[in-house]
């Protein structure tokens, strides 16, 4: 059996991690701008003291080839996220009572990359907000600590769905606000890196604010929802939703306390924005493992706007992990997590670059199962990639041969078809994750992503294996009249 006659096949990217030009024709710094180029009370913030400064130059240079390399790569579809803070001008003092303006230059830039896209014949998916908030209103009332921050992320949202709702019918709010909220607010290792960690960061309380920005992040979703569903999807005829990240968490052994820590782990990091938003209430776990009080409440006019405000489960996913009881860290639900096996032996297939990723492949298939049965919602894979071991210290003709990417995107894309064909799961899209090597956030540039090699000296481009078997995964499953 085929995928589905409208199925998305693509790949993703971020903004502050491919577009580089931080200053380039209007744009204001971000919260990433000023993590990177701002130091730590512990030394560096970024593993190679990098910046998003550069990063592929696709702003300035490249995106025309970089949608080039789409088309050769057989994709119908790109997911990619639009700079907060070039569509919106923080460059002049706002006028008491009124919104900031357009800024008409980073507006034009979206707009040509949106009409090549549609000219190639592949589907834009646009993520309004991926990590990078503009460092103005960090500046002017503390970012998302303040819930003034949902107006201004509902206008930028109309700006968007105005300028741009003629051509992108697949939109995304929010990518990954657990990572913003827990990585931002708690542990301190992302932007805006503030922490009770004081080795981290001099400010900042880790077991009070990630909470707050999670809310207000919510908040701000459901009301841009309302705004799109309200004034535009009427005449534009799109989907909007929310992208949420998940880990496979399997039970460590088959005790009641390691069933119940692996519930607990998917509370404190996906249920902990899927529930209010799929069913109106934050899990029940999150109020045993926080004190009272902690988790702001929803008035009922709010959660009125919160629940049923996505119309598909977006899902970034990479990894599995298996869950016993204890453990203090509020954000894996007061749990342990690990590879290894009771008998000793490892989880993954085979390991990552990265120390949290193991190829596990059945885990995805368990994840696409419990996320359907759960919210009943079409599953769009948003992201999903694997960065292959030491490829940095690889020639070129070694790295684009990376055939422990290859092996993953194998057994994922697999999981995804059991999961479609034997299990009844309904899967809307697949990005891979990423069209290119880029600033890996915290990494920096150590760690690479891509199906598509760039040599950061030259900026050219060289396609991986990866990216060859998965043009030929989607020739090949594809729906007969699903067209590119």
């Amino acid at each position: 059996m085929p995928l589905p006659k409208d199925f998305l096949f693509g790949f993703a990217t971020a903004a502050y991690q491919i577009e580089g030009s931080p200053a380039s024709e209007g744009r204001t710094p971000s919260v990433w701008d000023t993590f990177t180029h701002s130091p730590s009370p512990s030394g560096k913030r970024i593993a190679d003291s990098s910046s998003g400064d550069t990063a592929t130059d696709h702003y300035a240079k490249h995106w025309p080839s970089d949608l080039a390399l789409l088309s050769s790569y057989g994709a119908n579809a790109y997911r990619f996220s639009v700079s907060w803070s070039r569509i919106v001008d923080f460059s002049v003092p706002r006028v008491k009572g009124e919104r900031d303006g357009r800024n008409e230059a980073g507006i034009k830039f979206y707009r040509g990359v949106l009409e090549e896209l549609v000219r190639r014949g592949i589907k834009p998916a646009i993520t309004l907000f991926h990590w990078d908030s503009p460092q103005a209103l960090e500046d002017r009332y503390g970012g998302w600590l303040d819930k003034e921050i949902v107006h201004d992320f509902v206008h930028f949202a109309k700006i968007c769905f105005e300028e741009f709702g003629d051509l992108v019918k697949h939109w995304i709010t929010l990518n990954e606000p657990w990572c913003y909220s827990a990585l931002g607010y708690g542990y301190g290792v992302h932007a805006p890196g503030r922490s009770s960690d004081r080795t981290r960061s001099a400010v900042g309380d880790s077991s009070v604010e990630p909470y707050i920005v999670a809310h207000n992040l919510i908040l701000g979703h459901a009301y841009a929802v309302k705004a799109y569903r309200e004034l535009f999807a009427p005449a534009q005829n799109g989907t909007i939703g929310i992208t949420l990240d998940a880990i496979a968490f399997i039970p460590y052994d088959d005790t009641p306390e390691s069933h119940a820590a692996a519930q607990r782990a998917f509370d404190a990091r996906t249920g902990w924005f899927a529930d209010p938003i799929y069913k109106g209430h934050y899990p029940a776990s999150l109020y045993t493992i926080t004190t009272p009080g902690t988790l702001p409440t929803f008035t009922d006019a709010e959660i009125e706007v919160v629940r049923g405000s996505s119309d598909f489960f977006g899902l970034n996913t990479y990894t599995s992990n298996l869950v016993r009881d204890g453990g203090s860290d509020l954000f894996k639900g007061k749990t342990q997590t690990t590879f290894i096996k009771p008998d000793g032996s490892e989880l993954g297939l085979f390991k990552s670059h990265v120390d949290w990723l193991q190829a596990y492949p059945d885990g995805f298939r368990q994840l696409l199962n419990y996320l359907w049965k759960k919210y009943n919602k079409t599953i769009y894979v948003t992201e999903n990639g694997f960065p292959a071991p030491n490829e940095n210290d690889l020639s070129l003709a070694e790295a684009i041969h990376d055939s422990t990417r290859v092996a993953y995107f194998r057994g994922y894309t697999d999981a995804l078809l059991k999961a479609v064909e034997e299990d009844g799961v309904a899967v809307g899209s697949y990005f891979a994750w990423s069209l290119l090597d880029n600033f890996e956030w915290a990494d920096g540039y150590l760690t690479r992503f891509g199906v598509t090699y760039v040599d950061y000296d030259t900026q050219k481009r060289y396609p991986k294996d990866s990216a060859w078997f998965l043009k030929e995964w989607f020739e090949e499953n594809k729906h007969k009249d699903a067209g590119v």
